[in-house]
């Protein structure tokens, strides 16, 4: 309620020139001591100027000499208080003795006495009341510079990027393809460097119906025969129309380059204590999960993971994983973006916690105490066991995940000894 009080006097204060029924300043001998009246809400003075107009005014002038006078004083003083604390020294004597003596006389008391001195006016009365006034901020300042002295916190980051694009190919190619795992990686005039190159998946047929309605096929062994995906099979994308899935329906599916990648790392110490914290991270990766296409892959006498419960079984279900078809006939686990997937990952990859022992010797200057901890957290959507991987240093075969052991998590302590 005082807020709001508070709120609606400011607002009076601010647009009082808008407000005012009457000239605050003008006299009228034929309205002295008049009655309050729709011409004047508050009635008039002895001189017959309008009491409401007045007010308004007068409030103005106090709440900006009010909002002026705190403002100043807590500028000075906590600008004096930070300079006290932070430095020391003689500094710190000279600011904190020169408020000593100012405290040591009540503040109304010795900002009448300087108001005195310095003679009338709002503006010698204002500075009156600062100098009386700034020794509170003063103390607040310097005894928070204090505590916070031994207290530093730093922060920083790292972040790469690179763009490859391929401009020319020995003997004239416009184009060449690696499989790799059952992946095609592959490298093309124009576009980055092994990059995949497969199928694109629209889903799977939920009905025979949807199914005929697509009309796609394999040619069967022989050449001859045509093999109809019918329902519970992948959608996959007819990419030249011709109703027949075949290498010419493949295209880029994923690149294993990322956007940027980095790190992000902060040091927070307080006294002897230290806590350096460091994260990695990395985004826009595409990532081959190998693991996946032969774990729910379906077409296998092979243990499978449990997201083949999901698998298509009946007419009209609707679901991302196609029926389980002993050796694939339709080619159903081909590579595919099903297999594709966002390696982005930010991980929390070490926590070290140490405090310094100071000695005074000849031969040992002290100890320091740590203990860390190793890839604590990953946050990341990929479906793997870690995001963090790295089959080969080969350019060829980047972003494919083939399921081996992850970073584990660790902590280690020690002491180290300064000589």
């Amino acid at each position: 309620m005082f807020l709001i009080l508070a709120g609606i006097l400011v607002l009076f204060s601010v647009f009082a020139p808008f407000l005012t029924p009457n000239d605050p300043d003008v006299t009228s001998p034929l309205h002295m001591n008049k009655a309050p009246c729709a011409e004047y809400p508050f009635g008039t003075d002895r001189y017959g100027r309008c009491i409401c107009s007045r007010v308004l005014m007068g409030a103005r002038t106090s709440i900006f000499a009010s909002v002026t006078l705190v403002a100043v004083t807590f500028l000075v003083g906590s600008m004096l208080g930070m300079l006290a604390g932070y430095y020391g020294g003689a500094v710190d004597s000279v600011i904190m003795r020169l408020a000593d003596v100012l405290l040591a006389f009540p503040q109304m008391v010795l900002a009448i006495a300087v108001a005195g001195i310095l003679g009338g006016g709002m503006f010698n009365a204002m500075l009156a009341m600062g100098i009386a006034g700034w020794t509170g901020y003063a103390r607040l300042a310097r005894a928070k510079v204090l505590s916070l002295k031994d207290f530093q916190w730093e922060l920083g980051a790292s972040m790469g990027h690179y763009v490859n694009k391929i401009t020319k190919l020995s003997d004239n190619q416009t184009a060449f393809e690696t499989d790799v795992y059952g992946a095609t990686v592959r490298t093309e005039i124009g576009h980055s460097a092994n990059a995949f190159y497969g199928y694109k998946s629209l889903g799977v047929f939920s009905t025979s119906e949807e199914a005929a309605s697509a009309g796609l096929y394999v040619m069967a062994a022989n050449g001859i025969d045509r093999n109809y995906f019918g329902a519970g099979d992948v959608h996959f994308a007819d990419l030249d129309g011709d109703h027949q899935i075949t290498e010419a329906d493949r295209t880029f599916i994923g690149d294993p380059n990322p956007d940027i990648y980095g790190n992000i790392f902060t040091t927070l110490a307080y006294k002897r204590f230290k806590l350096d914290i460091d994260f990695n991270y990395c985004l826009g990766n595409d990532v081959y999960n190998y693991m996946r296409s032969q774990l729910e892959g379906g077409s296998r006498f092979m243990n499978q993971t449990t997201a083949l419960t999901r698998r298509w079984q009946t007419e009209g279900q609707v679901t991302d994983i196609p029926k389980a078809t002993f050796q694939d006939p339709l080619g159903n686990s081909r590579f595919s973006n099903r297999w594709i997937e966002d390696g982005s990952y930010l991980k929390l990859k070490t926590v070290t916690l140490s405090y310094s022992l100071p000695m005074h010797s000849t031969f040992l200057q002290g100890f320091q105490f740590w203990i860390q901890a190793n890839n604590l957290l990953t946050f990341t959507k990929y479906l793997g066991a870690d995001p963090e991987f790295s089959m080969t240093n080969n350019v060829i075969g980047q972003g494919i995940d083939l399921g081996r052991l992850p970073l584990s998590r660790s902590f280690v302590a020690g002491v180290k000894i300064n000589l």
